[in-house]
């Protein structure tokens, strides 16, 4: 993920409020809403003053229970609802200032959407459901084949681009839902809950299969989900939401160590630090000078996947960056500390 002046994705105080009168509440309430007065008027609250931004190659997971917000959020930064209030920008531009015209268009070239429903249609082909964004666009019917396939390789359904949807797994028919939104080459991909109608174990495989596309794609993203355990394995960033309110958005590490309030530490309890925390969090400074382990470990990785490995060593194991130049070290207290020490006390490099 790469951190640019401008971000992609930028919203600026976005409300948006269910009911008739909505506009008009909100302004009487000069922007500090209540769930429990908007009721007594009639009207729910969605999007509660959400602020953020979301940058180039950045995975930003939107979480919380059922009402929280969090799909009425994406609906709002993807415009397929209008907001009730508050400022939307897609690498600088005004999304609420476009017209139709505009928004279809940004649609079709900038955004893909892939939700719960795979929203097959049943009397076509893997490959025929694939090119269907692509005509739409005007493309000819074997330009879109051609690329409609590519989709296929990537997503690794070759061999059942002719099958019909009702031949296909469900985690196959949600890889024909992800391809064809992929087919249109977005710069920003929304995923609302794309995994969820899944079986644990396809869950997990559709998970690697989605970190395996982004570190080839680098994609933009926002990916809501209910489940705490996808965003902790997903996310750069987590926001997690309560009534329409962002009650927090920090890195997975951030989060867990350092709930901002009760709801967030509710989330967190019980979650092992090992799985959020990397290499890089609890690294220690090189010395040229010292004797090193013969093995490295990526500055990446999260520590419970390699913890067994430097316990058993008896020299400092080295970080390396994605060029495998040393940036730090690790050794078996620090892996030890992060087991079995205090919470509080855990060292995060930031």
């Amino acid at each position: 993920m790469s951190t640019t002046a401008q971000p992609v994705i930028k919203c600026d105080s976005v409300y948006k409020i269910f009911g008739d009168n909505a506009a008009k509440l909100l302004k009487q309430s000069g922007g500090k809403v209540e769930s429990a007065s908007l009721l007594e008027a009639g009207c729910v609250i969605g999007v509660n003053n959400a602020s953020f931004e979301v940058h180039k190659g950045e995975i930003l997971v939107v979480m919380g229970l059922s009402g929280s917000g969090k799909s009425t959020l994406l609906r709002c930064i993807s415009r397929l609802i209008d907001t009730t209030a508050g400022d939307i920008f897609i690498d600088g531009e005004d999304l609420l200032a476009m017209n139709a015209k505009e928004l279809i268009n940004i649609r079709r070239n900038k955004m893909g959407m892939v939700f719960q429903s795979f929203a097959l249609l049943p009397h076509k082909t893997v490959l025929e459901n694939i090119a269907l964004p692509l005509q739409a666009k005007g493309m000819s019917t074997t330009d879109s084949m051609d690329r409609a396939m590519d989709m296929v390789n990537l997503v690794e359904l070759t061999g059942c681009e002719n099958d019909f949807p009702r031949q296909l797994s469900g985690g196959q028919q949600q890889r024909v839902g992800i391809a064809r939104s992929l087919a249109v080459e977005p710069d920003i991909w929304f995923l609302d809950e794309p995994f969820s109608a899944l079986d644990p174990l396809i869950r997990r495989e559709m998970q690697d299969e989605f970190l395996r596309l982004q570190s080839v794609l680098n994609k933009t993203i926002l990916f809501v989900t209910h489940d705490f355990d996808e965003a902790l394995r997903l996310a750069d960033r987590i926001a997690i939401m309560k009534d329409g309110v962002i009650e927090q958005i920090d890195t997975p590490a951030n989060i867990v160590l350092n709930p901002a309030t009760e709801y967030v530490a509710k989330f967190t309890r019980g979650v092992p630090r090992e799985r959020v925390l990397s290499c890089q969090d609890i690294m220690g400074e090189y010395d040229p000078s010292a004797e090193m382990s013969d093995i490295t470990v990526s500055k990446d990785a999260i520590i419970g996947t390699v913890a067994e490995s430097v316990l058993t060593e008896q020299k400092p194991v080295a970080v390396t960056d994605g060029d495998d130049k040393i940036v730090g070290v690790l050794n078996s207290s620090a892996i030890i500390h992060v087991l079995f020490g205090d919470t509080t006390s855990v060292p995060v490099n930031n």
